[in-house]
């Protein structure tokens, strides 16, 4: 009895030690590609479509933009997560506050042949209004088709058109 238990417990612990390498676990977390902290306001000098032209070929928004905080992930799945806090507008007369009821995001990649390629989001609900009382804040979550490979990625917030407010960086 004691030599059929031992054996019985040997073959139970090889088939889950067998099968345990080879099942995917549920709550396995998608490796970063790209977390941040911080992004930076469109500053004049890229406003529109001005002489140094459209970054990664996007034409920054028409007046400058600043940016109270903002963090987020991007997933090498493509799962993208932004979430911004008082970015409004830095000059004009609406300054200090954000009249753009949605943001897009665009997650800008190098490809393999020296190219860029721009892959965009939905839009998601902004907070309207002067930052002081909320206005410029906004959660995007979505799941984009990113080129193979995604060299350099940059993150920018958009417009629902698709010109840039604030990207990755500092």
């Amino acid at each position: 009895m004691k030599k059929f238990l031992f054996v019985t417990l040997s073959v139970l612990m090889f088939v889950s030690a067998f099968f345990a390498g080879s099942v995917p676990t549920v709550n396995a977390k998608e490796a970063k590609m790209l977390e941040f902290d911080s992004m930076v306001g469109v500053p004049q000098a890229l406003t529109g479509t001005q002489s140094q032209g459209p970054l990664r070929g996007i034409s920054g928004g028409g007046l400058p933009w600043t940016i109270g905080s903002a963090k987020g992930e991007l997933t090498v799945g493509g799962h993208l997560e932004v979430k911004v806090q008082g970015l409004v507008l830095a000059a004009g007369a609406n300054a200090g506050s954000n009249p753009i009821a949605s943001f897009r995001a665009i997650v800008s990649c190098l490809t393999s042949d020296g190219g860029f390629q721009n892959v965009q989001t939905d839009a998601f609900p902004a907070t309207t209004g002067p930052a002081s009382s909320g206005g410029g804040n906004a959660k995007i979550e979505a799941d984009v088709s990113l080129p193979q490979p995604c060299i350099a990625p940059i993150i920018f917030v958009t417009s629902p058109g698709g010109a840039w407010f604030a990207a990755t960086g500092s």
